[in-house]
């Protein structure tokens, strides 16, 4: 941690600069467009959901009020921090990023990141990731921080690679996508290898 500013908290809800991407807390007006577009990607549904959906679902009224109050209430959270991932070429939003699962005693929390079709294959999510990573190792003084990634999707895998985390184990079978049996590849970093 930097000697130099006090310890963060979850509560606290940080811009984070990189060459390619900004992160920074929900805006929900101006986010609410592209988190219409990104929670009705089939990618994003296929690698975030824990269920087969073949289909994106109805944004009906109710989809549209459980998005609101979902995403109207992320910066009021003390216990995890959801941030949205702008890429800095054009200034808009393209996904969400967020710190969750926080296990306080064990200094541990999840990881977990979502971009929309604007934000792939430009090493946006991977600058993210070390983003987020470094905040939570550096200023909010944690010592795992750990993910999961469904075995169909290596360019996921690859990313999180890049950004230092390491493979730890595989969860066979954990998800039935249509007539296929998916595993679930477990992977963390450690404060000590990012330094």
């Amino acid at each position: 941690m930097d000697d130099q500013l006090p310890p963060a908290t979850f509560a606290d809800k940080p811009t984070l600069r990189g060459e390619k991407v900004l992160l920074r807390p929900v805006r929900l007006a101006e986010d609410l467009p592209m988190l219409r577009v990104m929670l009705r990607d089939p990618e994003v549904l296929r690698y975030t959901s824990d269920s087969y959906t073949p289909v994106a679902p109805d944004w009906d009224e109710a989809m549209e009020r459980r998005i609101t109050d979902w995403y109207g209430t992320r910066n009021a959270q003390p216990d995890r921090l959801d941030l949205i991932v702008v890429d800095r070429a054009t200034g808009r939003g393209v996904g969400e990023i967020v710190l969750n699962e926080w296990d306080e005693p064990n200094r541990a929390c999840n990881l977990r990141i979502a971009l929309g079709p604007d934000g792939r294959d430009r090493g946006l999510g991977t600058e993210a990731v070390r983003l987020l990573t470094d905040h939570a190792i550096r200023r909010l003084g944690l010592n795992r921080v750990s993910l999961n990634v469904y075995a169909f999707n290596p360019r996921g895998q690859r990313a999180y690679e890049k950004a230092g985390f390491k493979v730890e184990g595989i969860r066979r079978q954990v998800l039935r996508h249509g007539d296929q049996w998916i595993d679930d590849i477990d992977m963390a970093v450690l404060a000590e290898e990012w330094a």
